[in-house]
């Protein structure tokens, strides 16, 4: 079994939210945005409602999010930066769920998120429309979100952090670091 990837490439990414947003996939574009920049766990996404990202007394979005992750049991709080904010306010204005209903509605029962399986399908599908040859997953998005926060300089101890993972063995992994992206680090030390 291959091991899943983040997506390095920018613009594969921005070719995936393209791909959402030219064929009218509103709820898999926010899936996709909410996985890439936020580093969350598909399970832990699948399971957000409305009141979790909105202010129903404002009508704003909210600043942060905050979750009991699913696998840890641990608390997590997520800062919502404003492509998520921009991406959950078009979502909004276009459904205008109420607070109680899941996010990322299944078409199949009442009140029902996707599975996994079916996010699964929606992202992969994606990658292989666009041409990403890399073993593309959901959990891919989690693992986008932590390759970039490290090359652009982020500390691996708060990716750590924010991936609440318990060693930087595991941290490492999650970062997809290759042979180029230690090349690199030889070519610009020069002392």
């Amino acid at each position: 079994m291959a091991k899943t990837e983040p997506i390095r490439n920018i613009q594969d990414i921005k070719k995936l939210k393209e791909y959402f947003k030219k064929n009218n996939r509103s709820r898999d574009y926010l899936l996709f945005t909410l996985g890439v920049n936020t580093a969350l766990r598909i399970s832990d996404i699948l399971c957000l409602r409305y009141n979790d990202v909105i202010d129903f007394e404002s009508g704003k979005v909210k600043k942060h999010l905050n979750l009991k992750e699913q696998k840890t049991g641990k608390d997590k709080c997520c800062f919502l930066n404003e492509v998520c904010v921009c991406a959950i306010n078009e979502y909004y204005n276009e459904t205008n769920g109420s607070k109680e209903e899941y996010l990322f509605q299944s078409r199949k029962g009442t009140n029902q998120p996707i599975t996994r399986q079916r996010a699964y399908c929606i992202i992969k599908e994606a990658a292989s429309y666009t041409g990403l040859s890399a073993q593309i997953s959901c959990h891919s998005m989690r693992k986008t979100f932590g390759y970039h926060a490290w090359k652009t300089g982020v500390s691996p101890a708060i990716i750590m952090d924010i991936f609440n993972h318990s060693s930087m063995k595991v941290t490492k992994i999650y970062l997809g670091i290759t042979q180029d992206d230690t090349d690199d680090v030889y070519r610009k030390i020069l002392l």
